[in-house]
């Protein structure tokens, strides 16, 4: 089975088109209230509960992560409605900010405690978009529809509050339980969202397609539109770029995300400014400035590289005394490259390193499988019954489909023991593999 872009990308694709729906209306309620970082700040809260039901031996993923996240989010939801005054001495975003901060060392310290913490904070960074499955995209599309109906019947309350604050106190709205209830529905969403797309790439769907319409225009339908349409084209583009450039989806979306943001600006500058070919101008100067600054750190990079240091000092140290040159030659075993590495018994000792990152293993597994197709099966199948991330036991899966153009029936979200008839399959499929690999080598001989 040959697998074209849209197979492999579909899923992602719609995962954002729905991520954009609902993340671009509560943007609009996030710029009007001024507080721009509370969705950072949630959805770091509900990262924080993911990272303590982990310690606790709940994988991410699993339902249990996902009422551990929402709790969290919950707490949050209380702690941001309670920080709201009528009349504040000390901003909300302060406290806001605070609780992000506050939320973040607290997550670095308990995933200090757990094993494999590094790939658990990159998860929660940057998501697994590539990997998310229909299932999942059905559910999230169910839950975001329930909160889009929530706040369409609650619509005048929640955009009073987010518009003119000052006239629902008038009005006699409690609203600090109105924000209550408007952070938990963001809470919900956030939960959702955190764990397919990852704290950064939820907070760019939040901001900047609500910072762009609001920009453009101050009629909420049309600002909607403006977002759903930038969300469209953004994700499109980013899952492309991504796919050609083998690039990450969620920080290419992201990255992609800030371009199209700066297009905006710049094109409303332009078309604002009284006089627009000043305005091009000082655009072109700008441009001219910024790949003036570039070429300064590219060369202050060259002058202040070790590497080109080292350089220097080996080139004297070889004209000059060659019994120097020990001091300058570098360690071979830090700078040996697993994508070139041709032995698969030191490809297997790495392989089999608890020291060594999963990802370095996962890759020491792919050089054994371009070595041999049977040793590269056996690793992978012995790296997937030994990872505890689904994100990253989906990507262990999807090279094992590669080679055998098969599944197995392997759910990636589910633990070993559910997956033991599928890992059984495989070592079957393996064991083939190997045997055809035994004939192969008897006939040449």
């Amino acid at each position: 089975m040959n697998l074209n872009i849209w197979d492999i990308m579909a899923p992602a694709f719609f995962e954002c088109l729905i991520l954009v729906g609902i993340h671009s209306y509560l943007g609009i309620h996030v710029i009007k209230r001024k507080v721009i970082f509370v969705d950072l700040a949630l959805a770091q809260v509900a990262a924080l509960g993911t990272t303590v039901g982990f310690l606790f031996g709940v994988i991410p993923g699993t339902s249990g992560s996902y009422w551990f996240s929402l709790a969290f989010a919950i707490l949050g939801a209380a702690i941001f409605s309670l920080s709201r005054f009528r009349l504040e001495k000390i901003p909300q975003e302060a406290v806001i900010g605070l609780v992000y901060a506050l939320a973040a060392a607290v997550s670095i310290l308990v995933i200090d405690k757990a094993p494999h913490g590094a790939e658990h904070i990159k998860e929660l960074l940057t998501g697994s978009i590539l990997w998310v499955k229909w299932s999942t995209i059905i559910k999230a599309a169910l839950v975001y529809a329930g909160i889009g109906l929530f706040h369409y019947l609650f619509r005048g309350k929640f955009l009073l509050i987010s518009n003119n604050p000052e006239a629902a106190y008038e009005k006699g709205l409690s609203v600090r339980f109105w924000d209550f209830l408007f952070y938990v529905s963001f809470g919900v969403v956030i939960t959702h969202s955190v764990g397919t797309a990852g704290v950064l790439l939820v907070f760019v769907f939040l901001v900047v397609p609500a910072i762009a319409s609001i920009l453009i225009t101050d009629v909420l339908w049309k600002q909607l539109l403006i977002g759903w349409g930038m969300g469209l084209v953004v994700s499109v583009a980013g899952l492309y770029i991504s796919y050609i450039a083998d690039l990450p989806s969620g920080p290419t979306v992201v990255a992609f995300y800030g371009v199209m943001l700066l297009l905006v600006a710049l094109y409303l500058y332009v078309v604002r400014s009284g006089k627009r070919w000043r305005a091009i101008g000082n655009i072109a100067l700008g441009l001219a400035a910024a790949v003036a600054v570039l070429f300064v750190l590219r060369f202050m990079g060259t002058v202040f590289n070790p590497r080109h240091s080292q350089h220097a000092s080996h080139t004297v140290a070889q004209e000059g005394d060659p019994a120097s040159n020990h001091d300058v030659i570098p360690n071979k075993a830090a700078q040996e490259d697993i994508s070139k590495q041709d032995d698969l018994q030191k490809l297997s000792a790495l392989l089999h390193n608890p020291g060594l990152d999963i990802t370095e293993r996962l890759n020491a597994a792919r050089r054994m499988v371009q070595l041999n197709r049977a040793e590269g099966a056996q690793a992978l199948i012995g790296l997937l019954r030994d990872c505890a991330f689904p994100f990253l036991r989906e990507e262990i899966v999807s090279e094992i489909e590669k080679l055998s153009h098969d599944r197995f029936g392997y759910d990636a979200e589910k633990s070993v023991q559910e997956n033991i008839k599928a890992l059984r399959r495989m070592e079957n499929w393996k064991d083939r593999l190997a045997g055809n690999k035994k004939n192969e080598d008897k006939k040449g001989n």
